[in-house]
């Protein structure tokens, strides 16, 4: 889990203060980069665009559950499919931003917690009596539990629409789908309608180098993403990185087996859009932090730290190309595969926690569980 820590708090406010003041406190940066442009086309070019894009994909996702509840047929049940893959396509664009209200609610662990608990799915739906915002149910909720429910209830798809129609407790399952994707997009509204009410105005003009500020923030919430979600989550983990064995079974996209290099990949791009300030689903690009590390270290002399990211990242890119569409498939057949992909992933990993951190003079603000 993400922990903001209170003795880097305390260290990085106190070394700050000695180097960089702060617009927030009424003096200005040691530096002249434009950070309020940097958080302006972050908010206005790439997180909400981000989120209404996947406010309107949850939206479809729900009116083809509702079709489908209604008749429970292979054709509502394919493109009830086709609509969760759109809705956690656009979700690698918006799990990094774990800042303003998604921070306050833990959106992205109501959203994206694999793999999914399948007892607690099942012992929910046996009690017909839920609370799906309790963090009990982190793990029983959100796209990995909607993958389960369409992919993994049965053997094969007669059995599956037969647990939506025939079953004993059709009724029930049918209900617990409805439940878990109304959620998700009632939790997606309430982080849209923060940006988009007065959270916009007060992110974009928190410009200093604080550790409460939107620059020092965003940016750690980006690395920890890369790092924790990217990283380790997608490949790390099922490669076997952090175990004595590989884990195949905690790939995302686990029951409809053909998913998690795709999202995977998705999740990659999503990162470098980002770090050069590409507008989401556009062509524009605007102030980034790629543009920020260019701009410091063309002023002290120091080497091409923005070329050598982006380099890493098609590098990753391509390894990561190689694998098998089904992650547990290449972690059960060649899992060097995998753990060379990890590698290529970390390389990068140290170029933006190390490297990119200490060039922009910002602390990391939280510990990794994973202890690296």
């Amino acid at each position: 889990m993400k922990l903001r820590n209170l003795v880097l708090v305390l260290f990085a406010a106190i070394a700050i203060g000695s180097c960089s003041e702060s617009e927030d406190d009424g003096v200005t940066t040691t530096d002249s980069f434009d950070r309020k442009a940097l958080l302006e086309n972050a908010a206005d070019n790439i997180i909400i665009p981000a989120l209404q894009d996947l406010s309107d994909d949850l939206n479809s996702l729900k009116t083809s559950k509702d079709l489908f509840i209604a008749t429970p047929n292979q054709a509502n049940l394919d493109e009830l499919r086709e609509k969760w893959l759109d809705a956690y396509m656009t979700w690698q664009y918006v799990e990094m931003f774990n800042i303003g209200r998604a921070e306050e609610i833990l959106y992205s662990f109501q959203m994206n917690v694999y793999p999914t608990n399948v007892t607690d799915i099942q012992n929910n739906i046996a009690s017909a009596s839920y609370d799906l915002t309790s963090p009990n149910n982190n793990d029983a909720v959100g796209f990995p539990a909607v993958d389960y429910l369409l992919y993994g209830t049965a053997n094969n798809d007669v059995d599956i629409l037969n647990y939506y129609s025939t079953d004993f407790s059709a009724a029930s399952h049918q209900q617990y789908l409805s439940d878990v994707i109304d959620q998700m997009d009632a939790l997606t509204t309430t982080v849209l309608s923060d940006w988009t009410g007065s959270y916009r105005d007060t992110f974009v003009n928190s410009t200093g180098n604080t550790v409460t500020s939107s620059v020092n923030l965003l940016i750690n919430d980006f690395i920890f993403y890369y790092e924790k979600g990217l990283r380790a989550n997608k490949v790390g983990i099922p490669a076997g990185v952090f175990s004595t064995t590989p884990l195949a079974d905690r790939v995302e996209g686990l029951y409809s087996k053909e998913f998690s290099k795709e999202l995977a990949l998705e999740g990659l791009q999503a990162v470098d859009d980002f770090f050069n300030g590409r507008a989401y689903n556009g062509t524009t690009t605007g102030l980034s932090y790629a543009s920020y590390v260019t701009e410091l270290r063309t002023n002290n002399g120091t080497s091409d730290l923005t070329t050598a990211i982006n380099n890493q990242l098609a590098a990753a890119r391509a390894q990561m190309n190689v694998l098998d569409d089904n992650f547990a498939n290449q972690v059960n057949t060649d899992n060097t595969l995998m753990t060379r992909t990890y590698d290529e992933l970390q390389v990068a990993t140290v170029l933006f926690k190390i490297d990119m951190l200490q060039t922009l003079n910002i602390s990391v603000d939280f510990v990794d569980a994973d202890g690296d």
